[in-house]
This record gives structure tokens, sequence and C-alpha cells, in this order.
């Protein structure tokens, strides 16, 4: 489920952290759901377990996770955390996104009518369901 790149230059607790926010925000990680235990997570992916600690800690700041003493950590159920990931994981997309179409001489107009086209594309496909 979580996955850490051992050659990038972003921090292990942070990558953890961008995994819990796109996991939360794309809905696998249900509210109320329990995360793996420090000790579980750090052996599956071999980092110290004082990193997994800070990322949970980090998490918890965010109110995207909450913690009870002696039962672990779970995804919270609140709307505003989630929607809050969600929004956040589409930003970190779309400036992706931005960077690849500035690098290939897209014009903002021309990105801009692309999103929308994409969106409406999207929004169809949703009342179809």
């Amino acid at each position: 489920m979580f996955t850490i790149d051992y050659k990038s230059r972003i921090p292990f607790y942070q990558q953890i952290i961008n995994d819990v926010e796109r996991l939360t925000a794309r809905g696998v990680l249900q509210p109320d759901s329990q995360l793996p235990s420090v000790r579980a997570l750090a052996m599956e992916l071999s980092i110290n377990p004082n990193t997994i600690a800070k990322a949970y800690g980090e998490l918890e700041a965010r109110g995207i996770i909450y913690s009870l003493p002696g039962r672990g950590s779970f995804i919270c159920a609140s709307g505003d955390s989630i929607r809050l990931a969600r929004r956040q994981c589409i930003i970190e997309q779309l400036t992706t996104l931005s960077r690849d179409a500035a690098q290939l001489d897209v014009s903002r107009a021309d990105f801009v009518a692309l999103a929308e086209q994409a969106y409406d594309a999207a929004a169809a496909k949703e009342d179809d369901v």
C-alpha cells in the first residue's frame, strides 16, 4: 500500500504523508480504517520507526488521522480533512500537469481549454453512472 522511493530527494516521512493523503483523497483509505502500526510499517518499508512516527504525528496535526493509545492510528472520519486531502491531491496533479504543459510550450489558454474539456467529460461520465 505504501511505497518509498529510496532514490528520491523527498524525505521518507514526507513520502509516507503524501501516500496517506493521496490514498485518503482517492478513497482507498476509508474513514476510521486502521493504518499499519509504526513498527509493522517500519519493518515493511525497511526504515526507522521514528520516521514513521514523525509522519503519523504530522498527519495527526493536519487532521488526516487520529490515534487511540494502545489501539493504533486511524483515518479521520471528518469530511473536512478528507476534502482537504482530496483538494491537495488535485493541486499536486495540476501543478505537475501545468509544469509539463509549460515545458511543451502549451499556451495558458490552450491548457485551460483542455482542462475544461477534461472536466466536462469527467462530469458527464459521473452523470451516466
